[in-house]
Order: C-alpha cells, then structure tokens, then sequence
C-alpha cells in the first residue's frame, strides 16, 4: 500500500464508516470526542495497519479511512506567534496556537489562539499571524570526521594528500 508523504493535514466533517472498526480499540473514546469536526488533525505515521494522529498532545490511531486533507500553512498547535494589527483595529500581541479549524466556506485553516490561560475568543487567519515557533530541520552529516589526538597527531581523512 502506498502511503502519502507524512505530515498530512486534514479533517473529518463526517464520521467515516459504520461502526467504530476503523478505530485502534484503545483510541475509541478519544476518537468519538473529536470525530466527526472541522479540527485539523496532523497524520504523522503509518505502521502497516494504523494512521498516528495527532491534535497537539491528544494521539489516537485510525485505519484507512476516508477524510479532507488540507494544505498546511506550517503553523501547529503549541506553535508561538504573534499576531499582525491591520491599520488600528487589531490589539497586537503574542498567543500559542491553541486549536486549528478548517473552514469550508472561506476554503482555509483558522487558528485559535490563547495567552497564558486565556482563550481567545476569535479566530485567526494565517495572514493575521507571524510564526515566530523556530523549525527548521537539520540532516545528519555525511562526512565522518576524524577525532583530534591529545598529541597532536590526529587521524586523517582517507584521501587527503596533506
């Protein structure tokens, strides 16, 4: 079976299948409580028999099923940003993402956002926020570097005419 590149982000506006047998036996009370909604899950494995999900520290797995996958804006929840005033309407200020809706009448992600303990009442489009979350990924290095010698004499680099 071919699976998509992962993370994958989407929802479930409705309940996929009959029954709850798409559901790991585990993750069934987890599941009911969020599924059928316009939250956006984040996919982020697959094992073979089960999808991992994930919507920020709830984890629950789903076999194959069929949901709405949406276009990532590379903001998640738990991610710090700050929000952008237009002209003198908006009060400027920095929140965590707290919640990730898709809205199918505007066709895009809104965030909710909270500061401190406080949620905020309003949702936020991607452009009213700056992400202010580092994310950036480094690969391991290819080159194995040789360890220096407390005598001075080091090991060489296989190749090296020096």
């Amino acid at each position: 079976m071919l699976q998509p590149p992962l993370p994958v982000y989407g929802c479930f506006p409705r309940w996929p299948e009959d029954g709850q047998d798409f559901i790991h036996p585990e993750d069934r009370v987890i599941v009911s409580r969020r599924i059928p909604s316009e939250r956006v899950f984040r996919r982020d494995a697959f094992d073979g028999t089960y999808y991992h999900y994930r919507y920020g520290a709830v984890r629950f797995r789903l076999r194959p099923c069929l949901w709405l996958a949406v276009e990532s804006d590379g903001i998640d929840i738990g991610d710090s940003v700050e929000t952008v005033g237009v002209g003198m309407e908006r009060e400027l200020f920095v929140a965590e993402v707290y919640g990730m809706y898709f809205v199918r009448r505007k066709g895009c992600i809104l965030y909710r956002l909270r500061r401190g303990e406080t949620t905020i009442p309003n949702l936020y489009h991607r452009d009213s926020m700056r992400l202010l979350t580092e994310k950036t990924h480094l690969r391991p290095g290819e080159i194995d570097h040789p360890m220096p010698k407390s005598e001075g004499r080091g090991e060489r680099i296989p190749g090296d005419i020096f």
